[in-house]
């Protein structure tokens, strides 16, 4: 059974398999073709509104936001700070340039992810097992139930986008062990720090079964050189297959040092209870093993028990195919056998952690933590459904199929099997919003009606459920004007104007300016309605929209349960700038992410100069 196909495989752009598996894709973007959006999914609102935040943010000209000011009820919130936002980033692009709708630019991103994630597992493949192969994997890929859960019914842009980068992972993780060059150092580096840009938590599911991968491919290839150089005894093989993937992994975390690191620093400065408890303990969504292959499906959310109103089944022509694969190619499998079997393991141990019988193990002090990563239990699933399409591609190796890398009615069969199979599921339940257009309105409604979007700061003692800003927005839209970001967040309600007040000069989604005079002989406190988090730095101007001439410290106020910003007015009157920007964990990020960037593409002009020179030699010779 050969390991390596590509060397007789046409490029990629010119491999017909390549674009017909992309074209049998259509079936799964159809439904966001419908007119219409599909409100009513798990969080189809959430996406609609992560984007209109991050809009908000790029019309201040900040394409890299961190801080939301409209979540929470107009409080503010650092969602961009703790959550990956590639997925809204590619949002943007198609709303900021081709002037989509915010809920077109949502589908056309999901339509995007469906397209690349079959791309990306048929080129993963296509290296390994060879072209039928490829196109069985990727489709099996595409209509895995799992991942049209994630697109029609939970709607989790970020998690749909991450089905695109895991093959990729795989693809470059491999050949970089078995076929170790510069190229996939920085293939293996673009793709993982992809999956963390674009989900900080698929990528620690993920991670694991890459490692396990990367060792495992290091173990089977090890003496390779000895048998390319005829047998002669090649030291610490294990360590030059180890090289490349080494440096791929750290090289992905440097590129996406900017977003983690960040992340994981200030991650204890904000209220993680309101992730994990209530509604999203874990302990109330675990899967029964029946759910595994029940057909059932549904549009609603998971609760505790069996009877979930939204499906868990792994899929049953994927699980047959990929049976049947193992059976067919055991025994010529030679050394494959050894990454079968990893991904036969991958996929049952994804699969126990997220049954009831792993319970257990969920309360343990280690294991347990790295398990309740993901929230939800069934989420590991998507692991499952990773390995099992991969596995399924063994049906379409050639010795099963009868053919040699091309196109046959086998392959066909097996290929409208696996459409048919889930076409049952293959639509959108299509609503009008609740809540209204998408306006700030329209999110303060969603926010009040769905308890969702109120993320609060570690300062914040009792979650607002109302706020003066929300109230401005809904009297604006009930008067039937356009609703207009308010124009200040100062609380007047500090001032007596007598001897102490302030009033707006500029205001921005991440800055306001304000003239303030305080004739009392001592420091006067002045409220912003934003919660306390780092990163919020007040400077006093030399005049309006000066320059800074002294910063003063920002505190979250001593009194009330908001943990609002308060700044300490000197006494006399001058100017004032609130202003949000980098904590010392952001810049560090952002100069090992430029770092990482630079010395990457050094090493790439040095490789294209060192293969420029060599070709020239042999012309030469």
């Amino acid at each position: 059974m050969a390991s390596e196909r590509q060397d007789i495989a046409p490029t990629l752009w010119r491999d017909a398999l390549f674009w017909m598996t992309l074209a049998l894709t259509v079936f799964a973007v159809a439904p966001f073709l419908l007119p219409g959006y599909f409100w009513g999914a798990n969080d189809a609102r959430h996406h609609v509104y992560f984007l209109f935040e991050y809009d908000r943010l790029v019309q201040d000209g900040i394409w890299w936001p961190r801080w939301s000011p409209d979540f929470a009820f107009g409080y503010g919130y650092p969602f961009f700070n703790i959550y990956g936002g590639f997925s809204h980033f590619l949002a943007e692009l198609f709303h900021y340039f081709a002037g989509f709708g915010f809920t077109q630019a949502v589908e056309a991103v999901f339509g995007l992810s469906i397209v690349a994630s079959a791309g990306a597992m048929y080129v993963y493949i296509r290296a390994w097992l060879g072209r039928p192969a490829a196109m069985i994997a990727a489709l099996a890929y595409t209509y895995a139930p799992y991942h049209l859960l994630n697109l029609y019914v939970r709607a989790n842009l970020a998690e749909s986008m991450a089905f695109v980068w895991l093959p990729l992972c795989l693809w470059t993780a491999r050949q970089s062990v078995v076929r170790p060059a510069y190229r996939w150092v920085v293939g293996l580096a673009i793709s993982y720090a992809g999956l963390m840009l674009t989900s900080n938590l698929v990528i620690v599911l993920f991670t694991p079964l890459l490692a396990g991968y990367v060792l495992v491919l290091i173990f089977v290839h090890r003496h390779d050189d000895a048998k390319q150089q005829g047998g002669q005894a090649v030291r610490f093989g294990w360590l030059r297959r180890s090289i490349a993937p080494a440096l791929g992994g750290l090289a992905g975390l440097g590129l996406s040092a900017v977003f983690w690191l960040p992340a994981f620093t200030e991650r204890q400065a904000v209220r993680v209870d309101q992730w994990f408890d209530g509604r999203y303990a874990y302990r109330g969504h675990f899967v029964e093993w029946s759910q595994f292959f029940s057909p059932a499906w549904g549009f609603g959310v998971s609760v505790p028990g069996p009877d979930d109103a939204i499906s868990f089944q792994i899929g049953a022509a994927i699980l047959t195919f990929a049976v049947l694969g193992i059976f067919f190619t055991w025994r010529m499998a030679g050394r494959l056998r050894w990454e079968i079997t990893y991904f036969i393991a991958g996929a049952l141990v994804a699969a126990c952690v997220t049954s009831t019988w792993a319970a257990p193990l969920w309360e343990t002090p280690l294991l347990g933590g790295l398990l309740q990563t993901a929230q939800f239990p069934w989420r590991w699933l998507v692991v499952t459904t990773l390995c099992v399409s991969v596995l399924a591609a063994l049906i379409g190796h050639r010795a099963v199929l009868l053919e040699r890398d091309r196109l046959s009615l086998p392959l066909l069969a097996v290929a409208t099997t696996l459409i048919l199979a889930s076409y049952p599921y293959l639509r959108v339940e299509i609503r009008e919003p609740a809540e209204g257009p998408v306006s700030l309105a329209g999110l303060m409604r969603f926010q009040q009606s769905s308890d969702e979007m109120t993320g609060s700061t570690a300062w914040v003692k009792e979650i607002p459920t109302w706020s003066p800003m929300a109230d401005y927005y809904i009297s604006q839209d009930q008067a039937g004007a356009p609703v207009e970001p308010v124009d200040t967040k100062l609380d007047y309600a500090v001032f007596d104007y007598k001897t102490f007040g302030a009033s707006s000069v500029a205001h921005s989604t991440i800055s306001e300016e304000i003239y303030y005079f305080n004739k009392r002989s001592s420091p006067q406190s002045i409220v912003f309605e934003h919660f306390y988090y780092p990163g919020w730095n007040a400077y006093l101007l030399d005049g309006e929209h000066g320059q800074r001439v002294a910063q003063i410290p920002v505190t979250p106020e001593a009194t009330g349960v908001l943990g609002r910003m308060t700044v300490a007015a000197p006494p006399g009157e001058g100017y004032l700038l609130l202003v949000y920007e980098d904590t010392p964990p952001r810049t560090l990020g952002g100069v090992i992410t430029l770092s990482t960037t630079g010395l990457l593409a050094i090493g790439v002009v040095v490789v294209a100069y060192r293969r420029r020179r060599e070709k020239k030699e042999q012309d030469n010779r």
